[in-house]
């Protein structure tokens, strides 16, 4: 009876050793984009850990096109795709926020897949597997959802959004005054974006943006005109 005592004890002791201090949550299946747009994989990985660890992320293989390149994208800044770890220090209970894993969808379609080591630097046993892939799709050509003489504007891409979106459109007349306000569900506006006639395309940043859904409108020379739905994913 002791001796299966023990046996029981040292299983218990072994399964403490092996047992991971960190977790990685909320991958999909795939990463879906168009061809020429960077594609953001969001990453996830929570210590659970009683003590501060430092967790190194290392590409170990890569599938993907001569086109396309690949690369680690903490808060919303994307490195160098030459750049192979990237290392992080987390709290107990912390959750590595703002980080993602892209790809430079390049000019084909096609699959592509990443594979990366996460391991604790101070514990390289205790390790996990990422795979993550991408399918990048031809690209569709985006009918305008409002025109006049004044302005022409396509739809917002990609929705929903991750990190960021954009919106192509055409002011016809430079003296238009044009804008883009983003607002909750109750209508509560959250941030402005004049479109200037010297350009074509308007950046959305949703980093500051909850999972959920919220409303963009376009404003012609103070005028409300159109209002779409905006779908926030993290």
């Amino acid at each position: 009876m002791r001796r299966l005592l023990l046996a029981v004890g040292f299983s218990f002791a072994s399964l403490a050793l092996t047992a991971q201090n960190f977790e990685i949550a909320g991958l999909e299946d795939s990463y879906k984009g168009s061809v020429g747009e960077v594609i953001q994989a969001p990453v996830r990985i929570k210590n659970n850990f009683d003590k501060p660890i430092t967790l190194v992320i290392k590409r170990i293989e890569t599938q993907i096109g001569s086109s396309q390149k690949n690369f680690f994208c903490p808060d919303n800044n994307c490195l160098d795709q030459r750049t192979d770890t990237y290392t992080v220090r987390l709290e107990p209970g912390e959750t590595l926020q703002r980080f993602a894993i892209g790809l430079e969808a390049g000019l084909t379609e096609g699959f592509s897949s990443v594979k990366y080591q996460v391991f604790n630097k101070a514990n390289p046993s205790d390790v996990t597997l990422l795979d993550i892939n991408f399918v990048v799709e031809g690209k569709q050509e985006k009918g305008h959802i409002y025109s006049s003489p004044l302005i022409t504007i396509h739809d917002l891409y990609p929705n929903p959004v991750v990190t960021s979106a954009r919106i192509d459109y055409d002011i016809h007349q430079e003296h238009v005054k044009a804008k883009i306000i983003i607002h909750n569900i109750l209508g509560s506006p959250l941030s402005a974006y004049d479109l200037l006639a010297s350009q074509n395309s308007l950046k959305i940043e949703a980093d500051q943006l909850n999972t959920g859904i919220y409303f963009y409108t376009l404003y012609v020379n103070n005028e409300s005109v159109l209002t779409r739905k905006l779908m926030v994913k993290k």
